[in-house]
């Protein structure tokens, strides 16, 4: 892939500063603002129901392209070694599910079994990448950052908040899939998700401000 100018490489880092930023801040001011939102039991992507979902949905898109910015900002940080290659396909990919998150919207909570539409039903497979891929994407990008002497600080972050995500996930999967238990989460789907998505934002947010001052210091 044909090398970034500094600006670009910039304009990438941002991207990866102002994209997880964004997003949260948009999907917990509307989740404040939505008249009858419960955040703590109600998924993120119910945002993008209703008359005001396009708000959320907006919200996917924009932060779907800002990631895909980014990456190709960290495949041109990382052109060779650890990380340089399964990282920026996992970032790649969840750029795009996250893109596709918006176009193609979750069913009304409720949808009895196969009652799904094809949106919804794509809406939950890109949602299972999604946080699939978040925390497998903190420890492969955890192991360049253990061997790079530059990127020595980013460790902790990675090694901590991919725990967090990994919990978090770990959780979302007890209290969905499994009915004996999920009867005693529904009341805290909403926590729940933002335990497992929160801390990978911030993890996202991190990376992008490292690499913005790797930048400026060359």
């Amino acid at each position: 892939m044909r090398s970034l100018s500094t600006s670009q490489r910039k304009l990438s880092a941002w991207a990866g500063i102002i994209g997880p930023a964004l997003f949260a801040l948009v999907f917990t001011i509307e989740g404040f603002l939505r008249p009858g939102y419960n955040m703590l039991s109600t998924f993120i992507s119910a945002l993008s129901l209703g008359s005001r979902g396009w708000i959320q949905i907006a919200n996917f898109i924009v932060f779907g392209i800002l990631l895909l910015w980014f990456t190709i900002g960290v495949a041109t940080e990382f052109k060779s070694g650890k990380a340089s290659r399964w990282g920026v396909i996992l970032l790649t990919v969840l750029g795009f599910c996250y893109l596709l998150s918006g176009f193609f919207g979750m069913d009304a909570t409720g949808t009895p079994f196969g009652g799904n539409t094809v949106h919804g039903i794509l809406h939950g497979i890109f949602g299972g990448i999604v946080f699939v891929g978040m925390p497998v994407s903190c420890f492969v990008f955890l192991r360049r950052f253990r061997e790079d002497p530059k990127w020595k600080g980013m460790i902790l972050w990675a090694l901590v908040l991919g725990i967090i995500v990994s919990l978090g996930v770990l959780m979302m999967i007890v209290s969905i899939k499994l009915p004996t238990t999920a009867v005693y989460f529904a009341n805290w789907n909403g926590l729940i998700q933002r335990i497992a998505l929160v801390p990978w934002m911030i993890w996202l947010f991190v990376f992008a401000v490292g690499m913005l001052k790797r930048i400026m210091q060359k």
